[in-house]
């Protein structure tokens, strides 16, 4: 959870970096890139290839993402021609990015996305903000949400605590999708108004998740919030999450706000620990206010196949 003096702390380097650099930090948001990792985990079956494109931490919204710049980065995804296009949740801009500009209808937004193209499917996943835009699911500690009914009107399925069994060239594999970590704001005594706890309430559920994994086939698992990688267990063969923005704002390669309890751990890349992988997207689009520095966007493609070392 990030404290008051942390984000203080960050919007005042962002400030100095802005005026050092000529507004870079405005400009970066529009610079639009691809990165690509390439993953061999133990274990992954000979012949089974997978190309998989990631989008994450769009926070749509006129001007910062808006509907042209969410064009161009769906057409720039189905250039690179994935086998499947991860979506990794906050689809919704953060509330201050909500008063900087025009909220875009959620059936527009949903509607662009539709039209990414991959044979093996768009799959999805909820982010914070998507729970956090509505004050009556925060207040009913329940959906339906937002951005999960325009997804799924779409097209587009949204997994919470699920799993589905997909097949390349024979080989099956698994893709399976954490609910969110961080779904619902701590709690609150409206006496005192302090905090009923430390942090947010999830509606993830990973042991439930894996349950419905039904063979010994290698999984990837989508999930929004990184943090829950130490508990994620090596029969998952790929964990895939967004929500830092790799920072949103770097100085000198230091990011002096991370949205996770572990700081710089999971900031983004290509992240091993004991055999088990993790790739973090530093996401697309601005939380909070609209500027990057240091932490461009990025669309990630990850090629996932055997015979391949760590990197």
């Amino acid at each position: 959870m990030i404290t008051r003096r942390q984000l203080l702390k960050g919007l005042a380097l962002s400030g100095v970096a802005t005026m050092t650099f000529g507004g870079y930090g405005l400009a970066e948001p529009y610079r639009l890139g691809v990165t690509r990792y390439a993953v061999s985990p133990p274990d992954w079956p000979t012949g089974l290839a997978l190309r998989i494109a990631i989008i994450t931490d769009l926070h749509i919204c006129e001007p910062w993402l808006g509907m042209d710049r969410l064009r161009q980065i769906v057409a720039r995804t189905n250039a690179l021609m994935p086998d499947m296009v991860f979506l990794l949740g906050d689809f919704v801009p953060g509330g201050r990015m909500a008063r900087f500009g025009r909220v875009i209808p959620h059936a527009e937004w949903a509607e662009a996305l539709a039209h990414l193209k991959a044979p093996l499917g768009v799959h999805a996943v909820l982010g914070n903000h998507d729970w956090w835009e509505d004050i009556e699911v925060q207040e009913r500690r329940g959906g339906p949400i937002k951005a999960r009914q325009a997804l799924e009107a779409a097209g587009i399925p949204v997994y919470e605590n699920d799993a589905v069994r997909l097949e390349k060239d024979g080989l099956p594999f698994w893709v399976a999708g954490l609910g969110d970590q961080w779904a619902f704001w701590p709690t609150v005594d409206p006496n005192t108004f302090d905090f009923r706890g430390d942090a947010y309430e999830g509606v993830d559920d990973l042991d439930g998740t894996l349950e419905k994994v039904t063979d010994d086939a290698p999984v990837l698992l989508m999930v929004h919030e990184p943090d829950i990688f130490p508990e994620v267990p090596k029969r998952v063969a790929l964990t895939l999450a967004g929500h830092t923005h790799g920072g949103q704002v770097r100085v000198f390669g230091y990011a002096p706000v991370v949205p996770s309890r572990y700081g710089q751990r999971y900031l983004f890349g290509h992240i091993v620990e004991e055999e088990r992988n993790l790739i973090v997207s530093a996401g697309l689009g601005c939380s909070s206010l609209p500027i990057r520095f240091g932490a461009p966007p990025e669309i990630v493609l990850v090629t996932v196949e055997s015979g391949r070392t760590f990197a």
